[in-house]
């Protein structure tokens, strides 16, 4: 029996080293980079995904509408409505993202996503891989990028994860070895912590940013944490401007709420499940998940999406139209800022600054004692329409 189980887990474990090596393959001859300057249209994907999804990608479009009015009438840009993935759809066929919407999001340049229902041990739906995973691994989006700002307590930070390894990246292909003995799998290459972390140092020098945090846990994780850091440092060389340190993932989570230690740091470099942990905690300073919005960069592809889940029971409960429309209206001002827009996309950060911290004249609570998601992005397009937003929002700095 125990032979039995050992050849079948070391063949599955076989399986997926053969697929690891083969996308360790790929990376090494890479993709070009697309130059959305040169792309006319540039087209725009909308995918509302499910539960409260729908409702909050809607809004965005019609902001989105409204900022790139003159861009949408002289043809530069161009929308596109994406439907079908749906938990519903994905757990009828089984499969993470339909192939049909795979294609259909593979016509787009960049993309505008809203949240989708990843399933869990235990839940009614197929133990199908999280859509967000699936698309990240499909189309190579490497580097997950999360701003977060809350200038009057002095937090200016960026994260960025690594969004294709990690823990994530095998998290629907670990085995149940006995029924007593369950193994997962976590996954660093070379390549893949050279680009993120790259990334970061690229950012942090053409932004003029002389600090740079890498959160691992390699004291514990040694092989592949150890992997990250060591490819941290030996990046840093390049870098002698940047001051770089580097902290534990625990310890960071602490300090990241220590008034006295918080506003040390600016541009973090993380591996995927930490990354995941920290910026939802990091989110928190500047009003919750529902207010921050998610980058997904490739050299190819970009998809930018809410960083909140489903929140199915909202729409079993009839309050989608309370739902928050911030986090993914927040992403659409990273898209415009990454397809050249961003003059519009600051102006549309501002707003939502504005809006969410500072006046708060229309306050979302997820129920019928706030505002629901369409009287709020209408007080939002009012903001951008404001002459003198940059001088109103340098008031509140």
């Amino acid at each position: 029996m125990t032979n039995h189980v050992i050849e079948k887990a070391r063949e599955h474990f076989g399986n997926l080293l053969r697929q690891q090596i083969a996308r360790v393959d790929r990376m090494k001859v890479g993709e070009e980079q697309t130059n959305y300057s040169e792309l006319k249209p540039i087209i725009i994907g909308f995918i509302g995904g499910d539960g409260i999804g729908p409702f909050i990608a809607a809004e965005a479009r019609r902001v989105m509408e409204f900022i790139l009015k003159d861009e949408l009438n002289s043809g530069k840009v161009e929308f596109r409505k994406i439907e079908g993935l749906t938990i519903e759809k994905r757990a009828e066929i089984n499969k993470a993202i339909p192939d049909n919407v795979l294609e259909e999001i593979k016509k787009c340049h960049v993309s505008l996503k809203g949240p989708t229902t990843t399933p869990r041990k235990g839940d009614p739906w197929p133990n199908i891989e999280s859509a967000n995973v699936a698309m990240r691994k499909e189309l190579d989006l490497f580097a997950n990028v999360r701003p977060v700002r809350v200038p009057n307590e002095g937090i200016d930070w960026i994260f960025f994860r690594e969004n294709t390894e990690g823990s994530y990246a095998l998290g629907s292909n670990g085995i149940d070895v006995t029924d007593d003995l369950a193994i997962d799998f976590t996954v660093t290459t070379t390549q893949g912590s050279e680009r993120i972390i790259r990334l970061a140092f690229e950012y942090a020098s053409k932004n003029k940013i002389n600090k740079l945090t890498l959160v691992t846990k390699a004291n514990v994780v040694k092989t592949t944490d150890g992997k990250f850091l060591k490819i941290g440092y030996e990046i840093a060389k390049e870098y002698p401007a940047i001051d770089v340190d580097d902290w534990y993932i625990d310890i960071m989570t602490a300090k990241l709420v220590d008034p006295k230690r918080r506003t040390q740091f600016r541009v973090v470099a993380l591996p995927n499940l930490y990354g995941d942990i920290l910026t939802d905690e990091a989110a928190e300073f500047q009003g919750g998940v529902g207010t921050a919005g998610s980058a997904n960069i490739g050299r190819k592809y970009a998809m930018f999406e809410a960083i909140h889940g489903s929140a199915p029971r909202m729409v079993r409960e009839g309050r989608a139209k309370y739902a928050d429309p911030s986090s993914i209206i927040r992403a659409g001002a990273m898209l415009l800022n990454h397809i050249g827009y961003p003059d519009k996309g600051k102006k549309l950060e501002m707003a939502l600054d504005i809006t969410g911290q500072y006046e708060r004249k229309y306050v979302m609570t997820g129920r019928d004692t706030g505002a629901t998601g369409r009287d709020f992005c209408d007080y939002l397009m009012e903001t951008v329409m404001d002459s003198d937003i940059e001088k109103k929002w340098r008031s509140y700095q």
